[in-house]
């Protein structure tokens, strides 16, 4: 694929699925270069000309296209900051996937944060997807700090699904949403953390317009002496629903906060959250076992049954 070596491409394939070009628009990145772009009719992509990034421009009424924009980086010791706008008109209906991937074989530390915000039109549609991922035996840590920013006009839905199962050791995750009458925002994000890694996930959803909502659900697992802190505030400032709902599994010696925060400045906004935090229950084991898994097989098919 373009100028990826083999090991930039396997990162590829595990933020962004991709074995070869994508259809549509897209920017591939990789070690801080632009690799590869294409624009279409409807999908306009320029980069920054004050700070690292791109524009995104998608014109009204566009509808089943996409925008692949992931980035992978394979050396060590580099740093990035990404500033990635997106500006997406009335009436459309589109898939943006981005997402990293860290190979890291060095003893320096490898960060890439990205800074993605949204601007979305009216009666608009748009699924968002975001992966992360670490690999390689060096001692450098692989480090993601994003902050996704979305702000939704009337009738407009967002659904985004971040995803980080693997090899991060430091991530500090901020996400941001602002909704206008009967825009909604629909948030599934998947978090599994091991060894000594720690991972900080903040969500402040901001629910202004009539028939807003909000729908955050958040499901995670610590292993090991891996730490997670997980932050989910929504705030109703009109006739609007929203939910949070944080449900953990905690193993080994892992540990897991969750804060909830519901901030009602409205008599008719209504606002639910749902916590649980256990470790695996001993009767889903059982049962697997007698099937013929060992514990531990057993372990990892509830794992992945539960982050799927």
């Amino acid at each position: 694929m373009l100028k990826m070596d083999p090991v930039q491409k396997q990162l590829l394939q595990e933020v962004a699925e991709l074995h070869d070009i994508p259809e549509g628009a897209y920017n591939l990145r990789a070690n801080g270069q632009s690799v590869g772009r294409n624009t279409t009719a409807n999908i306009d992509i320029q980069s920054k000309t004050d700070v690292s990034g791109i524009d995104i421009r998608i014109k009204d009424g566009t509808k089943n296209e996409s925008v692949h924009i992931p980035v992978v980086l394979s050396e060590s010791g580099l740093k990035e900051t990404v500033y990635n706008d997106f500006y997406i008109g009335d009436g459309c209906d589109v898939l943006i996937v981005a997402g990293c991937g860290i190979d890291n074989c060095g003893t320096q530390d490898s960060e890439h944060d990205g800074v993605h915000r949204f601007f979305v039109g009216k009666n608009s549609k748009v699924r968002y997807v975001e992966k992360h991922y670490g690999s390689g035996d060096g001692s450098g840590k692989r480090i993601l700090d994003p902050v996704t920013e979305v702000y939704i006009d009337e009738g407009s839905t967002v659904e985004m699904e971040m995803v980080q199962i693997k090899g991060v050791d430091s991530t500090h995750r901020t996400t941001l949403g602002e909704l206008k009458k009967d825009a909604k925002l629909v948030v599934r994000e998947r978090l599994m953390t091991h060894g000594e890694q720690n991972a900080f996930s903040t969500y402040k959803i901001t629910l202004n317009g009539d028939g807003s909502s909000a729908d955050v659900v958040s499901r995670s697992v610590a292993r090991d002496n891996s730490y997670q802190k997980l932050d989910l505030c929504v705030l109703g400032n009109a006739a609007c629903s929203g939910h949070t709902e944080c449900d953990s599994i905690i193993m080994d010696n892992g540990r897991i906060l969750a804060v909830p925060s519901l901030e009602a400045n409205s008599v008719d906004a209504a606002l639910v959250h749902e916590a649980a935090i256990g470790k695996i229950a001993g009767e889903q084991l059982i049962k697997l076992m007698t099937l013929g898994l060992t514990e531990a097989e057993a372990e990892e098919q509830i794992i992945t049954g539960f982050l799927k």
